[in-house]
């Protein structure tokens, strides 16, 4: 089964597999696959790189036929005028504009594209087409402190790749964090004990949205020394599982699976007493009134979907009406975990294995990066800039 998800020449095709699981593809505007572009899609097929990669291929794709350059004829200035047209920052003409009304693209939407872009074009050159680009894309460089770290016990000497489509390091990202009060301002506005839950459970858990409208009932280990035996207070399983009907899936696959009754294995998150209590008000209440016996947790309480699983886009759309609601502006959810992370990192003294664990990462270099410097609003940060300037 296909359906289309994008209008124009050409097109990224979603493809319905058995058992729940998508592929994506691209396609030309009489439904003829894009051969080139399908074998190098068809190399990430059962993980959600291959979705990311279809979108900013496409868009590549289509400013070749605008620019009329046959794939065995691109050389890497043209790619570089390219990320420079979506984006990036570069020194030279870039000729008509391209994604007109569009925004351009953020550091992180630039690393990955430069990334497809590379793949693309490595994939092209083992089949023979245009060598000498691969070439130039496929450079080196020395092991980076950064890469050092993340090597076996930091003993990393061998040359790393190099993207030269790729932004220039290092970046340290400043995520947006929740308003001040946003939790209670927030608790205060929703209307049901499931949006209260939403609340609760990004706030204290560091969830991701696509994890907490992914889980199921078999899922929420919400007492002491569970079945399970992996965790001896209150925790949740966050469990990859493709083929929920809600499209909701958790972003990291650990392995999991089910012994004599109870979940064991997948990412292992501790639940609040917070958490625990809107849990068995919305339980005992909403969601006996309307489930349908699915097992998942989330459900639609209204309207001709009523007892079905609540998707991602649904949990979005109540946060950000709420948000407005409360005078706080659109709120999203992935600020709930930016907050979340960075309260545990400070109450751990900076500990960056703490909030690796607390927060699903899967490297102390990534929490680093995002979240591992002084806050501007800390007490001590204020104090030392006020002594500084003569003030106190």
């Amino acid at each position: 089964m296909a359906r289309r998800v994008l209008v124009g020449d050409l097109r990224v095709q979603q493809i319905d597999r058995r058992q729940g699981r998508r592929a994506w593809t691209i396609v030309w505007p009489e439904g003829t696959v894009h051969r080139e572009a399908d074998g190098f899609l068809g190399r990430h097929e059962g993980s959600d790189t291959q979705r990311t990669y279809a979108y900013l291929l496409v868009d590549h794709l289509r400013w070749l036929e605008r620019e009329c350059l046959a794939l065995d004829a691109v050389a890497l200035r043209d790619l570089e005028r390219y990320m420079g047209i979506v984006g990036a920052e570069v020194q030279m003409p870039l000729g008509q504009p391209w994604r007109v009304g569009k925004r351009p693209y953020g550091r992180s939407a630039l690393s990955t594209a430069a990334a497809c872009l590379k793949g693309f074009y490595l994939h092209q050159a083992s089949l023979g087409v245009n060598p000498d680009l691969a070439a130039s894309l496929d450079r080196s460089r020395l092991p980076s402190r950064v890469d050092r770290r993340r090597g076996m016990l930091g003993h990393v000497t061998e040359a790393m790749p190099a993207n030269p489509l790729a932004p220039p390091g290092p970046y340290r990202r400043h995520p947006k964090m929740l308003p001040e009060g946003a939790v209670e301002g927030l608790l205060a506005e929703v209307n049901s004990a499931r949006d209260r839950l939403v609340v609760r459970w990004l706030a204290d858990g560091g969830l991701r949205i696509g994890e907490l409208c992914g889980l199921h009932l078999v899922d929420l280990h919400l007492r002491d020394n569970a079945a399970c035996g992996q965790c001896r207070t209150p925790h949740v399983h966050v469990c990859y599982r493709p083929d929920n009907p809600n499209r909701a899936a958790a972003k990291t696959k650990h392995p999991w699976r089910i012994e004599d009754g109870a979940v064991t294995g997948g990412l292992i998150k501790r639940v609040s007493p917070a958490m625990v209590h809107t849990y068995f008000d919305y339980i005992t209440g909403e969601y006996r009134d309307v489930a349908a016996g699915h097992g998942m947790l989330l459900v639609q309480l209204h309207g001709t979907n009523v007892g079905r699983p609540w998707a991602p886009d649904a949990a979005r759309k109540m946060l950000s009406a709420a948000g407005r609601r409360a005078g706080l502006g659109p709120i999203r959810p992935h600020g709930f975990r930016h907050s979340f992370a960075s309260a545990v990192l400070e109450a751990s003294g900076g500990d960056l294995l703490i909030a690796r664990d607390a927060g699903g990462w899967a490297s102390t270099a990534m929490v680093d990066e995002i979240y591992g410097h002084v806050d501007v609003h800390d007490p001590a940060f204020d104090a030392a800039l006020r002594t500084v300037w003569g003030e106190s």
